[in-house]
This record gives structure tokens, C-alpha cells and sequence, in this order.
């Protein structure tokens, strides 16, 4: 009988998010300072090698599913090939990819051609020039917007990620609504979190999961869609729409208790929870002479250490209070 993740809540850990780098071509307000961060140098980054040995061994335990994010993906040299040596692992049933869109239209066509490649995430969180570039402190709305155009009408799945900024883009939110009336497009609306290289921002308004759906009721009638149970948005159909709609409660964190997934930063750190500040470096691990057996004890017992929910693991910081840059977690 395989051995599987389970954790102690009974949760069986199918999912990995893997960041395959921290650095990024925008500087998303909401992400990271203007200035940018703190880069990992390059040598302390996992090789596409260690990655894939990582992944190789989390589905020998039962991971089925693997989403690739950033920073930026696309940003790192080698990731179309990187994409290539993961769909040789038999065991591995999915790749996701969390893309800004920038860099990644010349690659659609190659995507597509890759069975595990199945889902992008786009993230985009202003259909405004002007406001795009101030969100994101950089002038390629126009490249973006075709990017989303492509992969749209393209064989993958899309969902669009916008992170709901008070004070910026709430405005918006029954736009990107109509968008899923002629385009078959999950719209994903996620509350802003801490994870902007500050901590939590000083906003007014507090644009929760509530007051999302409250917003998007004004214009629109929409249905509870079922999903599947560790889905971490909850869905949404509106009649005589292609697309659909999804609200996910990542600082409220109300989706927790079905929790299946675990996730790996480009330096190799083990993180059970989006809110803990790592558990443990596979990295320093692999490169003193971990062999995958060793691998998968360890993971067994990691996962046992995952906390309840994220408020529980925000509270076992040792780091103090959320001020990371989500481009050093992996969005």
C-alpha cells in the first residue's frame, strides 16, 4: 500500500504549489515595495533538477497536482523545458501555472501541446490602462490584455485572479463580471492579503468575501455553483453566462478545514500553510545528501505538523507579524 500525506486533522495532502522563482517582471503594489525586494541569489534557488526530484517523491506520496507560480514563471530561464521533464512523471495527473500574462504569448501554442498543461491562472486586477499601470507600477496592459484574449480562445482552462484593492480596482468588479458573459472565464475575486513586503496595508474599507458578493449582486443575480471540496474559491454561475464567477476568502480564511495543499518556495522552503514562515529547507537538505527515501519520511512527518487553519499558523509565527513579499512564498 503507497504511503500517503495525511495530516493529523485526516487531511490528505494532494496539491503542491511550487514556486519556481522570486523574481518578477511588474511590482504589484499589493505584492511587493516599488523598489522591489530582496532577490534570492541564484544559487540559493532549488535547480529544476532538485524540483523535479521533490515533485517525483510528493507523488510517490500521493500528490496528483502541481501549480507552478512565481514571482513570475516565465521569468526564469529553461521553464518551457522545466514544463517538459515534469510531464514525464507518470504520477503527476496535473500542472497548473499562476502567469501574469507579460511574457507567456509566444508560449501558448507549446502549452497546449503539453497534456498535463491544463489550467492558467491570469493574474490581472484592473481592465483600465492607466489604473493597470499604477497598480502594477509598469506599461504592458496592452501585451496582458491580448495575452488574455489568446488564452482565452486557446484549449486551456482560464481563470482570471484579481486581487480586490480597496481604494483601486472595487470599481471594477462588475466589469470583470461581464467579461464571463461572452468568454468562457472563471473570474476569481481574492481578498487582499498582508503579503506585500510591508504587512498589512492601512485601508478604509474592509472588501471581504461579504462585501465582494455584495457588490457583484448589485448587477448580477448569481448561483451557488457545488465545488469540489477543497476548492479554495467559492463559485458562482450567472444565467446566460459562458464564464463563471468565484470569490476566495484567502485573508478570512474560511476555506481551511478542507485544506489539501502544502507549498515549496524557490529557496527550497517547506511551507505547510500560506501563513506559517516555513517549516523547513529541502534545499540545504538535498544538497547535504538526502536521498528520496529521506525525502519521504520527512514529508510524512511535516505534514503532520500542519496547522488547523491560517489563523492558527499565523499565530505560531517566529518571525512575527506577515510582512513577506508573496513573490519570496509563491502567489
Amino acid at each position: 500500500m503507497q504511503q500517503q500525506l495525511i495530516d493529523n486533522f485526516g487531511r490528505q495532502i494532494s496539491y503542491v504549489r511550487l514556486a519556481v522563482t522570486d523574481r518578477c517582471n511588474l511590482r504589484c503594489q499589493y505584492c511587493m515595495p516599488a523598489h522591489g525586494i530582496e532577490i534570492a541569489p541564484r544559487e540559493g534557488l532549488l535547480t529544476f533538477k532538485e524540483m523535479y526530484r521533490i515533485i517525483r517523491v510528493l507523488t510517490e506520496l500521493g500528490v496528483t497536482k502541481v501549480r507552478l507560480t512565481g514571482g513570475e514563471p516565465f521569468v526564469r530561464k529553461d521553464f518551457i523545458k522545466f514544463l517538459e521533464m515534469l510531464s514525464f512523471n507518470d504520477l503527476l495527473e496535473t500542472i497548473n501555472i499562476t502567469t501574469n500574462g507579460a511574457m507567456i504569448a509566444k508560449h501558448i501554442k507549446t502549452l497546449e501541446r503539453m497534456e498535463k498543461v491544463q489550467n492558467i491562472n491570469l493574474s490581472i486586477d484592473s481592465l483600465q490602462k492607466e489604473k493597470f499601470h499604477q497598480i502594477t507600477r509598469r506599461d504592458v496592459f496592452p501585451e496582458v490584455y491580448e495575452t488574455f484574449e489568446a488564452l482565452e480562445k486557446s484549449s486551456l482552462n482560464l481563470k482570471l485572479n484579481v486581487v480586490v484593492q480597496a481604494g483601486f480596482n472595487t470599481d471594477e468588479i462588475v466589469d470583470f463580471v461581464a467579461l464571463t458573459k461572452d468568454k468562457d472565464v472563471a473570474v476569481r475575486f481574492i481578498e487582499e492579503m498582508p503579503f506585500n513586503g510591508k504587512g498589512q496595508r492601512d485601508i478604509q474599507e474592509n472588501w471581504n468575501y461579504n462585501k465582494i458578493l455584495e457588490e457583484i449582486k448589485t448587477k448580477f443575480d448569481v448561483q451557488l455553483l457545488n465545488s469540489e471540496k477543497s476548492s479554495t474559491s467559492k463559485n458562482f454561475s450567472i444565467e446566460g453566462h459562458k464564464g463563471s464567477v468565484g470569490i476566495i476568502p484567502a485573508f478570512t480564511r474560511t476555506i481551511c478545514g478542507d485544506c489539501n495543499r502544502i507549498r515549496i518556495t524557490p529557496t527550497g522552503t517547506f511551507k505547510n500553510c500560506l501563513f506559517d514562515d516555513g517549516v523547513f529547507n529541502l534545499r540545504d537538505f538535498i544538497r547535504n545528501g538526502a536521498g528520496n527515501q529521506d525525502l519521504k519520511e520527512l514529508f510524512l512527518s511535516l505534514v503532520k505538523d500542519k496547522p488547523e487553519n491560517g489563523f492558527v499558523a499565523e499565530a505560531n509565527r517566529s518571525k512575527g507579524n506577515v510582512s513577506e513579499s508573496m513573490s519570496t512564498i509563491g502567489g
